[in-house]
């Protein structure tokens, strides 16, 4: 299955991912964890300043990912969207471009995984933008995004709580 967490920074994404990989349920799997310190060093923008070319980075990621038959990543192309669609330097036409390539690959996905944000503090990793407004932002287009392409979506699941709570959610929902 091609596992996929989403969802606004700071939400405990990479943490889940790293706690899933611990489980002997998921034996067999790739995890595949944040780069963003590694490509943020590259020279590639991130967060408000991500240009056409630093999104393209990130989809080919996601879609290099989508290549692999059991993985579970703490990024899916609804992110790579988002980032993009709320891009400062992107003009209109590149974003609409950006997006209307970038959904088909939704389909490739078994479970999107949305972790909402209710409940957890942003923590400040050196890299991430840590504006509460900016991050609220990425969070609205993330779900207007899932919204929209809920029919290319094979099975998209609110996760919330206590990284327990989302773990048990995921389990329940993977192996009932």
């Amino acid at each position: 299955m091609r596992i996929g967490l989403c969802g606004t920074q700071s939400v405990g994404k990479t943490t889940l991912v790293k706690s899933l990989k611990e489980l002997p349920e998921f034996k067999g799997y790739e995890f595949v964890t944040e780069r963003s310190k590694y490509l943020n060093n590259l020279g590639i923008p991130l967060n408000t300043d991500s240009t056409l070319l630093g999104q393209t980075v990130f989809l080919a990621e996601r879609a290099s990912e989508l290549m692999v038959d059991n993985i579970i990543t703490d990024r899916t192309i609804i992110d790579v969207m988002a980032f993009a669609q709320s891009s400062k330097s992107m003009d209109v036409i590149e974003k609409e471009d950006f997006e209307n390539y970038a959904k088909n690959l939704l389909g490739y996905y078994d479970y999107i995984f949305y972790v909402s944000p209710k409940g957890v503090d942003i923590e400040n990793n050196g890299v991430r933008e840590t504006n509460e407004i900016f991050r609220n932002l990425i969070d609205f287009t993330i779900q207007a995004l899932l919204r929209r392409y809920s029919h290319r979506i094979k099975n998209i699941i609110t996760i919330e709580g206590s990284t327990i709570e989302r773990i048990n959610t995921i389990k329940e929902t993977l192996f009932l």
